[in-house]
């Protein structure tokens, strides 16, 4: 089936990209792994960069739709902010998403390529202005600050980026029982809690006692 086929490539060119980068990975190597022929490269995508740019776009958007259904405008920003931090651990560590959907992002953004404004256009600009808006609404001024307030924001993308890349780190940092008890729940409730801290809508966080009252997580989406 020719859908089946192209999901294939995608796959395939996905895995390679991923661990090669665009110039190392061999067209030919693709069509391989994905037991089709050249042609099919240019059947399905027109040439390899629109296949690079398609394997972007199908990593991109698993990550990016997540958090922006959870910030649910109608939501006190508190909530729009743990929704979208929530929604951004969930993307990362949903154990159905393929390893090369990460590595692949993580390459692009460290060395990114020509189709590296599409997808910030089409997939992690929205994201940022999801995220503007809801750090506007939680303290009125921020887009204001300094370089736009761009670095707030960065702050707490920052911290969910973290935890998806240095698992490893800190799994040999804390032990493995204790690394294992960092599920979603407990990471969207201390990023979220930390950056409102930060912005001055929260307790400080200096240990047990800062944890949110009763009256506090009623106000935080989960």
């Amino acid at each position: 089936m020719a859908d089946d086929a192209r999901g294939r490539l995608i796959d395939a060119a996905g895995r390679a990209f991923a661990e090669r980068g665009f110039e190392g990975a061999s067209v030919r190597d693709i069509c391989s792994d994905a037991g089709v022929n050249v042609a099919a490269i240019n059947y399905h995508f027109g040439d390899k960069q629109s296949l690079y740019v398609a394997c972007l776009e199908q990593a991109q958007c698993s990550e990016s739709q997540q958090p922006l259904r959870a910030a649910d405008p109608s939501l006190p920003p508190e909530a729009r902010l743990h929704g979208f931090i929530r929604g951004m651990l969930a993307a990362q560590g949903d154990p159905d998403r393929p390893l090369w959907h990460n590595a692949l992002m993580l390459r692009e953004m460290a060395h990114p390529t020509s189709a590296a404004a599409e997808v910030l256009k089409r997939y992690i600009r929205p994201l940022a202005e999801t995220l503007r808006e809801i750090l506007e609404q939680l303290s009125p001024g921020v887009s204001g600050m300094p370089h736009d307030g761009w670095p707030v924001g960065f702050s707490v993308v920052s911290q969910v980026l973290f935890y998806a890349v240095h698992r490893p780190v800190a799994r040999l940092l804390m032990g493995e029982a204790e690394h294992d008890a960092l599920d979603v729940d407990f990471l969207a409730d201390h990023i979220a809690r930390f950056s409102l801290a930060a912005l001055g809508r929260g307790p400080a966080i200096v240990g047990p006692s800062a944890a949110p009252s009763a009256g506090t997580r009623k106000t935080v989406s989960r």
